[in-house]
């Protein structure tokens, strides 16, 4: 019995002892692997040193470097400096050795300029030189200041630097900067990819430096495709140099202070980063004229940042890319997601998603999970997109076109698939939802247990704010180099088909409540009746059409009523849409190609109506080129990201007359115009005068509701108070603007018809 336990005591012994032997643990280094073991002699080609890839990230001073003369040698040990080896440090003829204090020096080191001059930035004021600080093999630039670094290993250091009380700032062999490619000898497990879209991970991404949104959505999208998915890993793959031996690097004109760790970060020029807490495995871009910022307390693991971001206040970024001149604030949470250029995300949860630029959502109690959302969206407090608690997989998805903006408190249900700018009142969701209508408005009717839904609700409602952010999206692009092209308008061919397509459901819908109020309505009865019978009574008398109850098909997995408010004034509003879309196109169009005339406008809409469009990361194209670009991606004739953007940005040179053409024949198709006369053209731009006119009356009507709303008033003393705080609606900025905007749109229609008068 005594040996037994004997032997089982010594089996648990032993069994600890391997688990412990398996583990990562701290091991002894002999002094010559502590210095000379970045990268294995294995992974150094014949004829090269350990520093031949280090040698081509940095530029050699004019003059050269030299090795440190006696004199020099002797000021820094009496400033307390150490080196493994004095040889192995090398300076240049504008070395002060008098501004190195108690410095550590470990292998091959190259320090530039260093004079009794400082650097300054904001309040922050300090000496050049490199004082208390631990540097393992670092090439540093002209005139840096470096303080408190307690240990600074493998990078290379720009010109003008200041690094301040940083714990430890370190590069491996192996680094990658958050770009999900392998290094020689990698196993495909160590991987670094994003799963956006759903939580399943099938729509597995690899992150990049240079990627946009319609890189993401092409690789995400067409998971069906097995080709297109091998060449995109390939590409990326071949896009980056798989040897080892790599520095971290640090631009010019950056700043880094009272951070923790930096661990394989290449970060760019005039880059701010001030108390950050784990930067790893990390690209931050950054210019002198688009540069980013890192505060306090942030920790950013895995990833891409574009130029000019901002990310401040204990955020946390995992295996994601952030676009250009995006923001994290207030504790948000982005994790395997990409957010596209121009958005903020504040103090909230954002995971597994794929976000087109311009997305804002500032709100601590909002999460977003596992969508797709097409950009110009907004998310309202309390707004819950995506829980998976109705499913038993992680595989659902949510689908937004642009603008979707769910109000205060919405949950939505997995799946659920959105036209262009929806919007969602107040309300629990109980149901997976489909809106084909663009421009609604859907609640929750809870005392009918019906879901309503508001086609065009926008046009009809709200035009201050539909007109305003039409404008704002573009106004406020702040990026400098645009490489996502992004289609900001609201009324454009993703938009205008949904229109067309809302028209005739709105149609068969009104015709199916006209045969069922009159007992008419049997299984044999057809659509295209019905399609035929709803049209007739759009085109008629309204209150026909108001007396009906009307109902959509397919839009909620419930099998409550969906019912349809407004039908008439939708229907009607559509059309007013797409009207003012081929005027507005036909407009820019002639003021930029002046040698085109209203004939050769005409005689260019020989070919079918291009309906089905996609929408590549915010850039508009018939689904027709983006299958062309897969296949010659396929087909090898797009071999890199490079030659895939120059793509892009070919298709879009070619929207301008893609669009036109679809705006005028949309146009056509939904008014039942065959052909265009000189009559045709010149009833179309009338009616684009009158629908300038009632969007500049709405504008007005729509911002006046705030000033004659009698709780809004309630709050101030007396009606001086109230325009000390408002203003007067009159000087309204953005109502200025578009009374301004409507005479000269006006001017323009009245010199068009001038010139269609010539023609």
């Amino acid at each position: 019995m005594l040996f037994s336990l004997q032997i089982n005591f010594y089996a648990l012994i032993l069994q600890r002892k391997l688990k412990i032997d398996d583990m990562e643990k701290v091991t002894l280094l002999s002094s010559y692997k502590l210095f000379n073991s970045f990268l294995d002699e294995k992974y150094i080609p014949a004829g090269k040193d350990k520093y031949y890839l280090r040698n081509t990230q940095v530029t050699a001073p004019e003059k050269g470097w030299r090795h440190l003369n006696s004199f020099e040698i002797e000021t820094l040990v009496k400033n307390d400096n150490t080196a493994a080896s004095w040889d192995t440090i090398y300076v240049t003829d504008e070395f002060n050795p008098m501004m190195v204090k108690n410095c550590k020096f470990y292998g091959l080191v190259r320090i530039g300029r260093i004079t009794e001059d400082g650097l300054q930035y904001h309040d922050l004021r300090l000496p050049c030189g490199i004082t208390n600080s631990s540097i393992h093999s670092c090439d540093i630039g002209d005139d840096c200041s470096i303080h408190n670094v307690h240990y600074l290993s493998h990078y290379i250091i720009g010109d003008r630097c200041m690094l301040f009380n940083i714990q430890e700032m370190s590069c491996t062999d192996h680094a990658k900067f958050g770009n999900g490619i392998l290094k020689e000898g990698e196993e495909e497990t160590v991987r670094v990819s994003m799963e956006v879209m759903n939580e399943a991970g099938y729509r597995k991404i690899l992150p990049f430096d240079g990627m946009i949104a319609a890189d993401a959505y092409l690789w995400a999208k067409y998971i069906d495709d097995s080709l297109l998915q091998d060449r995109l890993t390939s590409i990326t793959q071949n896009s980056f140099d798989n040897r080892r031996g790599f520095y971290g690097t640090v631009g010019y004109g950056t700043v880094i202070k009272n951070s923790l760790i930096l661990k394989d970060a290449k970060i760019g020029n005039c880059c701010y980063i001030k108390g950050a807490s784990k930067l790893k495995n990390i690209t931050i871009n950054s210019s002198e004229k688009e540069p980013s910022q890192i505060g306090e307390n942030v920790v950013m693991v895995n990833g891409i940042v574009g130029y000019g971001c901002r990310i401040f206040y204990s955020c946390i970024a995992v295996k994601f890319v952030l676009g250009s001149h995006s923001n994290l604030k207030y504790g948000a949470r982005l994790i395997d997601s990409f957010l596209g250029d121009n958005s903020t995300i504040s103090c909230c949860e954002v995971l597994n998603n794929l976000i087109f630029p311009a997305h804002e959502q500032h709100h601590n109690n909002s999460f977003l999970i596992a969508s797709v959302v097409k950009g110009q969206s907004n998310m309202a407090a309390g707004a819950t997109i995506g829980s998976n608690h109705n499913s038993r997989t992680s595989d659902n998805e949510i689908e937004a076109g642009r603008g979707f903006w769910p109000g205060l408190c919405t949950s939505v249900k997995h799946s659920s698939k959105f036209a262009s700018y929806t919007m969602l009142a107040k309300a629990d969701y109980p149901y997976e939802m489909i809106n084909p209508l663009p421009f609604a408005l859907l609640s929750n009717d809870t005392a009918n247990d019906e879901l309503h839904v508001m086609p065009a609700f926008t046009w009809m409602y709200n035009m201050f704010s539909m007109a305003r952010n039409n404008w704002k999206y573009a106004n406020r692009d702040s990026r400098v180099f645009k490489i996502q092209n992004i289609e900001f308008d609201s009324f454009a061919p993703d938009s205008m088909e949904e229109a067309l397509n809302s028209r005739r459901l709105l149609a068969i819908w009104t015709g199916k409540a006209w045969y069922r109020a009159n007992g008419q309505l049997t299984e044999d009865t057809k659509e295209s009746e019905l399609l035929a019978a709803g049209k007739k009574l759009l085109s008629g008398d309204p209150k026909t059409v108001d007396a009906l109850e009307v109902f959509g098909e397919n839009m909620e997995k419930g099998h409550r009523k969906v019912r349809i408010l407004k039908v008439y004034k939708a229907y009607h509003a559509y059309g007013e849409m797409i009207t003012y879309y081929a005027v507005k196109n036909v407009m820019s169009w002639l003021d930029n190609n002046p040698q085109d005339t209203f004939v050769s406008l005409t005689d260019n809409l020989n070919t079918p109506r291009v309906t089905e469009w996609v929408n590549l990361g915010g850039q508009l194209m018939p689904a027709s080129e983006c299958d062309t670009l897969r296949s010659d991606i396929c087909n090898r004739e797009l071999n890199s990201w490079k030659e895939i953007h120059h793509r892009y940005n070919d298709i879009w040179k070619q929207y301008p007359a893609d669009k036109l053409k679809h705006s005028i024949q949309s146009y056509m198709e939904a008014f039942g115009i065959k052909s265009f006369t000189s009559e045709t053209w010149k009833s179309l731009l009338d009616k684009g005068i009158e629908i300038q006119y009632y969007i500049s009356d709405q504008v007005f009507e729509t911002r006046k509701k705030d000033y004659d709303n009698l709780f809004r008033q309630s709050t101030y003393r007396n009606e001086e108070e109230r325009m000390a705080a408002w203003g007067k609606l009159d000087d309204d900025s953005f109502i200025v603007k578009v009374r301004k905007d409507t005479k000269e749109f006006v001017e323009h229609i009245q010199n068009l018809k001038k010139r269609l008068s010539n023609d």
